[in-house]
């Protein structure tokens, strides 16, 4: 009897195991389907961002010397950079750039996000892929179609100058004083199509509810856009914010393109960013480059870190 009984437990207790081995198999699977679908994402951002910047960090505490080779300098190059004039009228440039160009942008983004939401305009398709559409072109392509607009000698309208006989357009844009209005306009023509997709999609998200009972109380339609859209989609502004100024910080392909143009206006630290590429592949600086790249990246921080910190206070405070 004793036998018989351990023979029946024998096989219950071996289709147990089986039965947890099986619910534990699964539950392996299913918990490692997310990351197994993660993965080329994980290892294209390990491999060309993650490594890339440790790479780049680790040079930025380095310096390589003729006589001496590459011996280790701490914060040495950070402080050297932060003391860098260079560096700091490059900054002056694009904050000067950003004040003249986000402004423009934004509002014009704006603008555009309210008139196709009031239902005014019809065929929104049509008017959203062509505001959209410089956006998809590419920052150095679009620099370079308005480097040709800009051109005093080649341009259409030196052309049509030189086809009346008349001396040609003076190049003001091409300045010292014209050049960062200039670069301004590209950047707006460029990524206001972008901005007011992000704001057009907040208005969208606003309850319809809302305007009809202002309407009820006799708004017109600018106190509906005054009092209501634009408060409501001011984290969404706020967020355009943020990446202006980021995209301000990373200013390149613009000033490099028309430095052809205007050599004498457009130098080597126009903006950091141009710098940091001097540095690099033309002094063959890399580890300073490294050094300048990171205090950008502290500048950039600190900046988007002050439009975060008054957003929530303006938010607390309301």
């Amino acid at each position: 009897m004793q036998s018989t009984n351990l023979s029946i437990s024998q096989p219950t207790r071996l289709l147990s195991s089986q039965d947890r081995l099986s619910r534990m198999r699964r539950s392996i699977k299913r918990n490692a389907a997310p990351y197994l679908f993660l993965a080329p994402f994980l290892i294209v951002f390990l491999a060309f961002m993650v490594f890339p910047l440790l790479y780049a960090l680790r040079l930025s505490l380095f310096r390589t010397r003729i006589i001496g080779g590459t011996t280790f300098v701490g914060l040495e190059n950070y402080g050297r950079a932060f003391m860098d004039s260079d560096f700091w009228d490059g900054i002056r440039n694009v904050l000067t750039f950003g004040a003249i160009q986000i402004p423009i942008m934004l509002g014009l983004a704006l603008v555009f996000a309210l008139l196709l939401d009031s239902g005014t305009i019809r065929r929104l398709t049509i008017f959203r892929l062509g505001f959209f559409l410089p956006f998809a072109v590419p920052s150095v392509v679009a620099a370079l179609l308005w480097g040709y607009l800009y051109g005093q000698s080649f341009g259409p309208l030196a052309q049509i100058a030189h086809a009346f006989g008349l001396p040609p357009p003076p190049a003001f844009l091409l300045t010292a004083a014209g050049i960062i209005p200039a670069l301004a306009n590209i950047s707006t023509w460029q990524y206001t199509g972008y901005n007011m997709l992000i704001l057009y999609a907040a208005l969208q998200a606003i309850p319809r509810e809302l305007y009809e009972v202002a309407r009820v109380d006799g708004a017109s339609d600018w106190h509906i856009a005054t009092r209501i859209r634009i408060p409501l989609i001011m984290p969404a502004l706020f967020l355009t914010i943020i990446f202006s100024i980021i995209g301000t910080l990373q200013l390149f392909n613009e000033p490099q393109v028309l430095r052809v143009l205007a050599p004498g206006v457009i130098n080597l630290h126009f903006t950091p960013n141009y710098y940091v590429y001097t540095l690099a592949f033309q002094n063959r600086q890399f580890d300073y480059s490294a050094a300048i790249a990171f205090s950008l990246a502290i500048v950039t921080a600190i900046l988007s870190s002050l439009v975060l910190f008054l957003t929530f206070r303006r938010e607390e405070n309301s």
